[in-house]
């Protein structure tokens, strides 16, 4: 199992290389290419998916989810009828498995939400621990968005919305897992047990980033787009804990785990007549929470 599937219950030091992005291609088409109706504003840049056949106006269809059917599709039997975190660290577990060709089967959204204004803001991250309570990822809270959302702005723009969801798409097993409930910070101390796996210059970037802030362009170069005040900052850092190999996880840095309130499970089936089966926390008063499961209509 490789060492990202691992992390479920234990931390340990992983570098990920990102392969180098090719620059954006977008392709414009005709209406007739495109689409069945006239489009609004002239032409479409996308609909998807293109026509597959010879004859451009014969517009395409989308692939069909049929790997659970030869098995039956997902039933309730499949499913551990008590606890949806052990469901997911099953699930989890068939995602790592090389066969599956998934890269990093621990990438998910998550979503928040900025109150009283509502307005959602997604984002994709690593959940990079799975505990009996929930689903762990790390980032900064000081500065991001996501601090905005869950916890409140200075400026009172927003008031702090401990709700938080994350969804975990597995195409190759035409699998996807929605989960939601409310976000708690972990203590100093599980943080910086993860921040000590991480490789020095991860962790003084961590230190040196103010997320999300406006990087402003250097007036003297024109060259310049804001990347230089980024790296100031990073210079500062490294002056800073020159010659420590300890380096303490900041104040505005650490953990965040999504305690779920419902966790769904869905498997993709032929005719969009997919599996869907969801926990709903049920909360008991003095005695341990308990989870109903029920199949959802697709």
């Amino acid at each position: 199992m490789r060492a990202s599937c691992r992390r479920l219950f234990s931390v340990s030091a992983v570098t990920l290389r990102p392969k180098p992005l090719n620059p954006p291609r977008v392709a414009t088409f005709t209406t007739k290419t495109m689409a069945l109706h006239p489009a609004q504003d002239g032409a479409k840049l996308i609909f998807a998916p293109a026509g597959a056949s010879a004859d451009p106006s014969v517009p395409g269809q989308a692939a069909q989810f049929l790997k659970a059917e030869t098995r039956g599709g997902l039933r309730r039997s499949d499913l551990d009828p008590d606890s949806p975190i052990t469901q997911f660290h099953k699930w989890f577990t068939d995602a790592c498995q090389p066969e599956t060709g998934i890269s990093h089967p621990e990438t998910c959204t998550l979503s928040t939400a900025q109150l009283p204004s509502g307005r959602v803001s997604s984002r994709m991250v690593y959940m990079k621990e799975l505990d009996p309570k929930g689903f762990v990822i790390y980032s900064n809270f000081g500065t991001s968005g996501k601090a905005r959302d869950l916890f409140g702005s200075e400026d009172g723009s927003s008031t702090g919305n401990p709700w938080a969801s994350l969804v975990f798409w597995w195409e190759p097993l035409e699998r996807q897992v929605r989960v939601e409930g409310r976000a708690e910070r972990l203590t100093r101390e599980e943080s910086q047990a993860y921040f000590d796996t991480r490789v020095r210059g991860s962790r003084l970037g961590a230190w040196s980033s103010k997320q999300s802030a406006v990087l402003h362009p250097d007036p003297a170069d024109p060259d310049d787009d804001g990347r230089r005040q980024l790296d100031k900052w990073v210079k500062e850092s490294e002056q800073r804990f020159e010659g420590e190999e300890k380096i303490p996880v900041p104040d505005f840095w650490g953990g965040l785990r999504i305690v779920p309130e419902r966790v769904e499970f869905w498997q993709g089936r032929q005719n969009r007549l997919h599996d869907r089966f969801v926990y709903d926390r049920v909360h008991q008063d003095g005695g341990e929470d308990k989870w109903t499961l029920e199949r959802l209509s697709p």
